[in-house]
């Protein structure tokens, strides 16, 4: 019988246990997908703690992945059994050797794209897709800060960023997470724990300032963040690994230079199938034209699950991390 990660309370990573169960059969507009590799991602972090709450208890983590449809449930006109397909999208459940999926959700992935990239690709690129294209779209000439640069979206982000014409500013948390972000067009690497990043911000843009700040990091940069603004910029909060944003008096925006906040989620940006599919097509483009890529830097047997959780909440790992299936 195939074997999934559940849960069955909040708390640390032990919580998650290997088990056994039957995927079922997939039902009207469902396809049923045999994983070959599942993304890693914060977000499974959140819901297995409990920062964002689960539909119910078990349930199976997982949000990323990428397989092949084994079969098809009625109403599925555009996916057929043996298609190549990622998603990256609720229901939970990615961590599964076999789960059933909408299809809607789900789309085809190209031959030349291999299976670890899609499954590292989704998520994390979509992500990247909407906070530089659609939130604040980056233009040839802007100079853009972005947190936790050598992270699986920080790393995906500074090549799109750097291929849009743009100068890049990132934070990172080592030396090494400074090189590797460098690699992948940070311009100008930030060790946070080394220096003040809001200085080295105003020193980089000659006292200016950013157009767009976007952060995962939350309540520990929140402030600085609104400081690397210039006048009407722009703080994309899209994450929350260091805690919530606690609540602020909105006049701060105004007293330190009309800003906007937004918090905006991939899923709300996915929601309609031709967005889905169009962000999908743009992200492999860029893919396939060799602008981007994915740096895929950790692999863990899907049923090492409790110890890549451990390790990404102790910011061991850089870039994408995949399991393998």
């Amino acid at each position: 019988m195939p074997k999934v990660m559940r849960v069955y309370e909040n708390g640390e990573a032990s919580v998650m246990k290997w088990e056994d169960v039957d995927p079922g059969s997939p039902g009207n507009g469902e396809v049923l997908v045999r994983h070959t590799a599942v993304g890693l991602n914060f977000i499974d972090v959140y819901f297995r703690a409990g920062v964002y709450p689960a539909p119910g208890f078990p349930f199976t983590p997982g949000l990323e992945g990428a397989g092949v449809v084994d079969a098809t449930g009625s109403d599925v006109t555009d996916l057929s059994v043996g298609d190549r397909v990622a998603y990256a999208s609720p229901p939970l459940g990615a961590y599964a050797e076999v789960r059933c999926m909408p299809a809607d959700r789900v789309v085809k992935i190209p031959d030349n794209i291999d299976d670890e990239t899609a499954a590292g690709m989704m998520l994390k690129g979509l992500t990247a897709q909407y906070l530089l294209r659609q939130v604040y779209k980056v233009q040839s000439g802007d100079t853009i800060l972005f947190h936790a640069a050598a992270g699986g979206v920080g790393l995906i982000a500074c090549q799109w960023a750097k291929h849009l014409g743009a100068t890049v500013i990132g934070t990172v948390g080592t030396e090494e997470k400074a090189e590797n972000a460098a690699a992948h067009g940070c311009d100008f690497p930030i060790v946070y724990t080394q220096e003040n990043f809001v200085q080295r911000v105003q020193e980089i843009t000659d006292g200016k300032g950013v157009p767009v700040v976007y952060d995962s990091v939350g309540i520990t940069t929140f402030e600085g963040s609104l400081d690397c603004l210039r006048p009407k910029g722009m703080l994309v909060s899209f994450g929350q690994s260091s805690g919530e944003i606690e609540s602020f008096n909105p006049v701060l925006l105004r007293v330190k230079g009309s800003l906007y906040l937004t918090r905006p989620t991939l899923m709300t940006y996915t929601a309609e199938r031709e967005d889905l599919v169009s962000m999908t097509e743009e992200l492999i483009s860029v893919i396939k034209s060799g602008a981007v890529t994915i740096p895929i830097n950790q692999r863990y047997a899907l049923s090492d699950a409790v110890q890549a959780h451990t390790d990404l909440e102790s910011r061991k790992t850089q870039g994408a991390t995949v399991f393998q299936v």
